[in-house]
């Protein structure tokens, strides 16, 4: 794979040969710092599109509106004087679909491919007359575009995360497009290929497509019977080589199973530190026989990092104090993402906090309950204040009850 690079502005442009047909135009974006405006991005975040050159050219999703400017060069690049046949949309979200309209005004003699829920959004973000109706090519499931030598088979995926989502199989060289399958957060150029790829991959897909685990488990069905070399995602590294590992994490976590069945996460939510000092000394309490312990204090890191652990251990001990007759809004707003994505068959401590009625833990386990297959443990550590040797002794007795499930 070869690249030719520049900089405009804080927007990183750059044209990849995937292959000596199929090009990589996409962005990365280095200056944004909350995707879909509440996952921070440290990194940044890539905005990819494809170019497949043939007796046909087709373009593969176009990228987000803060990229607009670059991604046009690099496209204009790709195509080297060419007008395009096909724009393939797989995702509307805006991230991708931002400059359909655009596009499709600048080669007026382009069609639009896409599923019957892909044209029904286009109209709902464009106006029914940004892209005609004689331009639509309407497809099914299994249906096939011939560009000459490379033919793009279509599979629909509905509800990954969209509902119009569609992946593109191209049989000659064997690429799965994957929209925003097996995509990650963080700037491609930023992106170490012999780095944890997982990392990343992980947030993004537990806090974006992690709801929808049936779904995805049937798309990787379908993906079973394909062979595959290349995954071009819509986020994140175009990935090769030994494709199992990925393909494996997205089977554990569209499964909900445990990456690590005993690592636990202890996440606090404490008004004034009394709370998360009791959640530490649990935690080397935990350590001290042998466990493998993550501590978040929900306070100060940003809760996809929280909704991320909780998946990846396999038991959790929440913390929190009490506020207002209510739980503290950190600790709320971690089970409500919980909740959201389908949080689920895990085993669960409480610890609680209250100066004068502490309400968390019974507040905590009515949340709880309207998740699948939630293990609560009995005993619950119940603070008045801080700390004190009978809430120690109530740490030992959950530590060794959490350790034995």
């Amino acid at each position: 794979m070869s690249y030719t690079k520049q900089q405009r502005g804080n927007v990183l442009m750059s044209v990849k040969n995937i292959s000596s047909a199929i090009l990589g135009v996409g962005v990365d974006d280095t200056t944004i710092d909350l995707f879909e405006s509440q996952y921070p991005v440290p990194t940044g975040v890539s905005y990819n599109s494809y170019v497949i050159l043939d007796e046909k050219t087709a373009i593969l999703d176009t990228v987000d509106n803060r990229a607009t400017e670059p991604w046009l060069a690099n496209l204009t690049e790709a195509l080297a004087g060419r007008k395009p046949d096909y724009l393939v949309v797989s995702h509307m979200e805006p991230d991708h679909g931002a400059n359909i309209a655009r596009l499709a005004a600048l080669y007026p003699e382009m069609q639009v491919v896409g599923n019957a829920k892909t044209f029904l959004y286009m109209d709902q973000f464009f106006g029914a007359d940004a892209v005609a109706k004689e331009r639509r090519v309407v497809v099914k499931d299994g249906e096939s575009l011939s560009l000459g030598t490379h033919t793009l088979t279509f599979v629909l995926a509905p509800m990954v995360h969209w509902p119009e989502v569609m992946v593109s199989y191209e049989s000659s060289e064997k690429v799965l497009f994957s929209a925003d399958g097996f995509g990650r957060f963080g700037a491609v150029a930023r992106f170490d290929e012999n780095a944890d790829w997982a990392s990343e991959a992980r947030r993004y897909y537990l806090n974006i497509v992690g709801k929808y685990g049936p779904q995805v488990q049937a798309l990787l069905k379908k993906a079973a019977a394909l062979d595959i070399a290349t995954i071009c995602p819509l986020h994140g590294p175009v990935l090769t080589g030994d494709l199992s590992k990925y393909l494996n994490y997205y089977d554990m976590w569209s499964s909900y199973r445990a990456e690590e069945p005993e690592k636990i996460l202890v996440a606090s939510a404490s008004i004034h530190g009394h709370t998360r000092a009791a959640a530490h000394t649990l935690a080397d309490k935990l350590r001290a026989k042998g466990a493998k312990v993550v501590e978040i204090d929900l306070t100060r890191v940003d809760v996809s990092y929280a909704v991320t652990e909780a998946f990846r251990c396999g038991k959790t001990v929440l913390a929190c104090a009490t506020y207002d007759g209510f739980l503290f809004p950190p600790m709320e707003n971690l089970l409500a993402h919980l909740k959201t994505k389908a949080f689920q068959s895990r085993t669960i401590a409480l610890m609680e906090n209250g100066t004068w009625a502490p309400m968390a833990a019974k507040l905590m386990r009515a949340e709880l309950e309207g998740m699948k297959n939630i293990t609560v443990c009995d005993t619950v550590v119940t603070l008045r204040s801080a700390s004190n040797p009978a809430a120690e002794a109530q740490m030992d007795a959950l530590a060794e009850e959490l350790l034995a499930k």
